[in-house]
């Protein structure tokens, strides 16, 4: 989780492989009305969000009894992780990272419906969670995901099995 160009996407893809679960992108799941409001620049509405996050939250829970995943969301208000958990658990993993860093990704970004100018108020909707595993992006995506693989370890929450492919590299 965490706002938009932080790396949920990039980070997201190679902690799925490392632990070999699928991954799913909470974009796709966005319907047409959305996106096209985010492409025109607008912010969306947390009535905007709720339709969607419901729809996650079944995800979320089919996901887990079929063995778990990776999902990439933004989730930065903490009733959007509450909406998100309410059908199943869900443990978040918060990529922080400052402003300048995530608008200089953003602007190196083609193709997405997500315009640079709509930073400003992800950073100011964010709720930084607590109850997460917080990572620094400024560190390369590898070492982003080991770190979080080594938090995910130190909780028990992987096997060390599951890991072992990211620790023979």
């Amino acid at each position: 989780m965490g706002v938009s160009g932080c790396g949920k996407s990039t980070i997201g893809r190679m902690l799925a492989h490392e632990l070999q679960i699928p991954f799913y992108d909470a974009d796709d799941f966005h319907s047409r009305e959305n996106i096209r409001k985010m492409s025109a620049g607008h912010p969306l509405t947390d009535e905007d969000r709720y339709p969607w996050m419901m729809v996650l939250a079944e995800k979320i829970a089919a996901w887990s009894r079929e063995g778990d995943a990776v999902l990439a969301c933004s989730a930065i208000k903490e009733m959007y992780r509450e909406t998100l958990s309410s059908e199943g658990k869900a443990l978040f993993i918060y990529l922080k990272g400052d402003k300048v860093l995530i608008l200089s990704r953003i602007m190196m970004r083609e193709n997405h419906f997500m315009p640079a100018k709509l930073l400003n108020s992800q950073f100011h909707d964010l709720e930084e969670p607590t109850d997460a595993i917080t990572v620094p992006i400024d560190a390369p995506p590898t070492d982003v995901v080991s770190m979080i693989i080594c938090e995910l370890l130190k909780r028990g929450l992987v096997a060390e099995k599951a890991a072992a492919g990211h620790h023979e590299r």
